[in-house]
């Protein structure tokens, strides 16, 4: 954390500068971290929102909540001596050269994943981020839920034994427009990626092996992209373990996010949150809430969590006090390359059929 310098002068100030976080992307996501840096994340300065389209519609809703500037720009934060980080919530394929340039102005970063699609680019940003020795911060926001926290806790601390078998089931409520498919990479790079994030997190182990089979089940216009919608994956852990993943992109119930730990010791595993725990029973049955509907719902403390989490590690502090049983790790420059290589075997194998090997970072 920056602080004025003492002097020998009774009246120099020294209280502490809050870090200034600016937001780099006036999307969906960006508007969301940029309203939990300004309302929720004690002890930083919300700098601003950059979007090259910025327009009077992003102005006003900045405005209505206090938020400003919003600027067209982003190279303005990386001269703003004021501006200690930038989260970077701009399209996927900008990533990593903003990352590159966020570095050598020697700003910290959190970047929404993926950082790349492509491996070698991957590696060559985290090359230029460790040798700036700023802090680097990948969105996998999952970690962060109260549900994954407590689950990751009691497989740390021994409930299950050891592990065996990993299940996660992720499944959306509806599937995404055929545009955005076309240019996300598709599934296993902008659905997947976050099980993946999560079976290492949960396992503790690197992903060595991956077998994927997919099908197109829910709408044909995924197909005509050249994608699927429906997948199984089965993986192989460094540690023996296994696990599955299934993913689907339209469950008609709701959003769909579960996970089982299974090991030589027990089973531990969490299931959806609900808009309330209520169970109603009568002469017609038993039955509750449906699941949240959309992740801004399901996970919407996890994002702030997250960039709490990011907060404190650019004031080189302890991740700040939560009601979960363990700390969360911040997911740094393994978690952002590891993810995509095992996304990347995942393609692999659903084209070949076969089981790939994951290179290791």
């Amino acid at each position: 954390m920056t602080a004025h310098t003492p002097g020998r002068y009774a009246n120099v100030d020294t209280t502490p500068i809050e870090p200034g976080i600016a937001v780099i992307g006036g999307g969906r996501i960006g508007r969301l971290h940029a309203l939990n840096l300004a309302r929720r994340v004690p002890g930083i300065r919300l700098a601003g929102i950059a979007d090259p389209f910025a327009g009077s519609e992003l102005t006003r809703w900045a405005e209505n909540r206090g938020i400003a500037p919003v600027i067209q720009d982003y190279h303005h934060f990386l001269t703003d001596p004021s501006v200690e980080a930038l989260v970077i919530c701009s399209p996927t394929d900008t990533h990593a050269e903003i990352t590159r340039e966020a570095a050598a102005a020697g700003r910290h970063v959190f970047c929404e994943k993926p950082l790349d699609r492509n491996p070698d680019i991957i590696r060559r940003t985290l090359k230029h981020v460790k040798d700036s020795g700023v802090v680097f911060q990948i969105g996998f926001n999952r970690r962060f839920d109260h549900n994954f926290r407590a689950l990751k806790a009691a497989v740390d601390k021994g409930a299950v034994g050891d592990v065996h078998l990993l299940r996660i089931t992720s499944r959306d409520p509806e599937p995404p427009p055929s545009e955005y498919v076309k240019s996300s990479g598709g599934l296993f790079v902008d659905m997947s990626i976050h099980d993946f994030d999560m079976a290492r997190f949960l396992t503790s182990s690197e992903v060595v092996k991956v077998h994927a089979a997919g099908a197109v089940l829910v709408d044909p216009a995924i197909g005509e992209q050249g994608d699927i919608d429906t997948a199984i994956i089965t993986l192989w852990f460094e540690n023996g373990a296994m696990g599955v993943i299934e993913n689907s992109r339209r469950a008609v119930y709701g959003y769909d996010q579960r996970a089982e730990v299974f090991g030589s010791g027990g089973s531990a595993l969490c299931g959806n949150d609900r808009p309330s725990s209520v169970v109603i029973s009568d002469t017609e049955g038993t039955r509750t809430e449906k699941p949240h509907h959309f992740f801004l719902e399901r996970y919407a403390e996890s994002f702030a969590e997250e960039m709490r989490c990011f907060a404190a590690g650019i004031r080189g502090a302890p991740p700040p006090p939560h009601d979960a049983p363990a700390p969360v790790p911040a997911p740094g420059p393994k978690a952002a390359l590891n993810s995509i290589l095992i996304a990347q075997a995942a393609k692999e194998s659903r084209k070949t059929g076969c089981r790939v090997d994951v290179p290791q970072a």
